[in-house]
């Protein structure tokens, strides 16, 4: 019943040679910056910067901002404890670049989501946000075909009785029925454009079917 796809760590999976064209788009946006670069990521981890390798460099400095406090090792990261919809922290401009990657689609609402795309433009010269796409027809968190446009009551079901996705059957426990069910609200191109109005949209496709969209503006400035 359930189709999954390539886990996301997996080198030469689909979800990695989509990671790897996002990670060039990026780095060609920003090599041209002067340094030192600030960057703020909302909802990224130490782990994912290694991976693009730039938690050892002294020119770019990340703060990763989460609900809850993450450990981080290296010099040019650190992490601090906020919320996506109010980053009251933060000063206006206070960043060259906000960077998040899968994080807007987990407010519940589309207010949140605005919310969190407000304060984005708010505290960033420039941005970079990506987020699934709504109509690609496997789910991206549970890999359940199309479980985004089930009603409230199977989403329940399912999660209650089967590991869906990423998640066991003790983490669904753990996190809440109704709270995963409820969480993920997933975004059309069309939505996404009216909360970034100025964005250029990218879109990751897999054979031929866009999978995720990429925000990113502010790079002319």
């Amino acid at each position: 019943m359930f189709l999954k796809l390539a886990d996301n760590s997996s080198a030469g999976s689909l979800a990695d040679k989509l990671r790897k064209k996002r990670y060039e788009l990026f780095m060609s946006l920003i090599t041209g910056l002067p340094k030192p670069l600030t960057i703020l990521d909302v909802g990224g981890t130490e782990r994912y910067w290694k991976s693009m390798g730039l938690s050892e460099n002294s020119g770019i400095q990340i703060v990763l901002l989460n609900l809850k406090e993450l450990p981080s090792t290296m010099a040019n990261i650190e992490c601090k404890v906020g919320n996506a919809t109010y980053m009251g922290e933060f000063r206006d401009g206070e960043f060259e670049v906000v960077y998040s990657n899968s994080v807007i689609e987990h407010l519940f609402t589309l207010e949140s989501q605005r919310k969190m795309a407000n304060e984005i433009l708010r505290v960033g010269k420039r941005y970079f946000i990506q987020t699934p796409n709504r109509y690609f027809p496997i789910e991206p968190h549970f890999h359940v075909p199309f479980f985004q446009f089930y009603p409230l009551a199977m989403k329940k079901y399912l999660i209650s009785h089967f590991g869906l996705g990423f998640f066991n059957r003790k983490e669904q426990e753990s996190a809440g029925v109704e709270r995963l069910a409820r969480e993920i609200r997933l975004l059309s191109k069309r939505e996404y454009g009216r909360l970034f109005p100025q964005a250029e949209i990218y879109e990751e496709k897999i054979m031929g079917l866009t999978k995720s969209f990429v925000a990113y503006g502010g790079w002319e400035a």
